[in-house]
């Protein structure tokens, strides 16, 4: 289960997500784009006081027309951290159906693309505590708004982009459970 602060205040929020992002993403290199973007500032993180669904429903629709209004130079990604709402991974799974749609009904698709990071993130076919699922595992429940544009480029420059998965797995395999535990970035088991 998550061991993440429903009682921290955004800055505490934001700040345990940057450790996760800096740590775990960025220092097991999880992701080989997300450094760039971090590096130039290009992160915007939005910590959603949702309680319902449709509440974050409301939110998510704002952050996507906001990342698409704004210049990629100033916002290429957007963290929409939400602690208090689909805090059940399988209520959140489902609502990644809800976050297409929206990028659909927003005529968003093609230029905008949700992603996914949970604290009891469960790959299809694994055990709970399977150490892959950590490779989307984050502190609180967050919905990554990515700009396809900026996807595209990333793989272009990263030659065998369709590897990261298996790299990832062999990674968390390599460092265990313990290693996370020790890397503080949350969930622990």
């Amino acid at each position: 289960m998550s061991t993440a602060n429903l009682n921290a205040d955004d800055d505490e929020i934001i700040a345990a997500t940057r450790r996760w992002l800096e740590r775990a993403v960025i220092g097991l290199n999880l992701c080989p784009f997300a450094k760039a973007v971090y590096v130039k500032e290009q992160v915007r993180y939005v910590v959603s006081p949702a309680r319902t669904p449709e509440e974050l429903l409301e939110t998510l629709m704002n952050e996507l027309q906001e990342l698409s209004d704004t210049d990629p130079e100033k916002i290429d990604t957007t963290l929409l951290i939400h602690p208090f709402v689909l805090n059940d991974f399988l209520d959140f799974n489902e609502f990644l159906d809800v976050a297409d749609a929206a990028v659909e009904d927003m005529h968003l698709d093609g230029e905008l693309q949700v992603a996914s990071f949970h604290p009891d993130y469960q790959f299809a076919d694994t055990d709970r505590n399977d150490i892959s699922n950590y490779t989307n595992r984050a502190p609180y429940p967050i919905l990554q708004l990515l700009r396809e544009e900026s996807i595209d480029r990333a793989v272009d420059a990263f030659p065998e982009a369709e590897a990261i998965f298996e790299k990832n797995i062999e990674t968390m395999e390599a460092l265990g459970h313990e290693g996370w535990d020790k890397l503080d970035v949350g969930p622990a088991r």
